[in-house]
């Protein structure tokens, strides 16, 4: 997922009219009403930067999501790591079987093999297509809000731009830490959900079929340039 979200750098607006220079009948032209507007100033800029993809999961509200998706796919998660566990039975047997067995016989094993493993492959991919979808269900919900609460952050810390560094092809190349404002954002957003952490020991965010959610956050170095 690579989401850039940029506070556009305020400009003053004006425009400014060259009067003409052509007279009539010896009378100069009254100047114009625009002529003395002032050229367009652009405001001292005060960059920061977000991991706005890790900032989001890692957000109370962001972690109960991930672990309310993880619960509702334990049921299948067991039945694929239960399948997964019999076709590594039916090889071993396979691979153990004694070689006075026919040639019918070990043709027998293999086609069960291939029936299992096939199964477990489509369980597995479909599982994690489910799951994956879910969580970007939730993780959408999150961030619509978080969006929210990241820009009154900066627009009360002063900030002009903001940039995502969630990217790992980010084109930032170096910055100070104390430009990254996503641990700031996360502190702000949970202030403001009102939602409780989650219990330490609460389980990691996997899959059905071991997958984790991708943050995507890259953050640029404090002291060393991206190469």
């Amino acid at each position: 997922m690579n989401r850039s979200v940029i506070v556009t750098l305020a400009l003053s607006a004006g425009l400014t009219v060259v009067p003409s220079f052509a007279q009539t009948a010896g009378a100069a032209p009254a100047p114009s009403a625009t002529a003395t507007s002032a050229a367009p100033q652009a405001l001292p800029a005060k960059v920061a930067l977000i991991a706005f993809e890790q900032a989001v999961f890692s957000t109370n509200e962001g972690q109960v999501a991930v672990q309310t998706v993880q619960k509702k796919y334990e049921p299948r998660k067991a039945q694929i790591d239960s399948l997964s566990n019999e076709v590594d039975s039916l090889k071993k047997q396979a691979q153990a079987a004694p070689a006075t067995s026919s040639d019918e016989e070990r043709q027998a094993r293999l086609r069960t093999i291939d029936t299992k493993e096939k199964q477990l492959n489509r369980d597995a991919e479909d599982a994690t297509n489910a799951y994956q979808a879910d969580l970007q269900e939730a993780y959408g919900k999150v961030a619509q809000k978080f969006s929210g609460v990241m820009k009154n952050y900066c627009q009360t810390a002063g900030f002009t731009l903001l940039l995502d560094v969630s990217n790992q092809a980010s084109n930032v190349m170096w910055a100070l830490q104390t430009t990254d404002i996503t641990q700031a954002a996360v502190d702000a957003y949970n202030k403001s959900s009102g939602v409780a952490a989650p219990p330490p020991s609460a389980p990691s965010a996997s899959g059905p079929a071991g997958n984790r959610p991708s943050s995507g956050a890259s953050r640029p170095s404090a002291t060393t340039p991206r190469r």
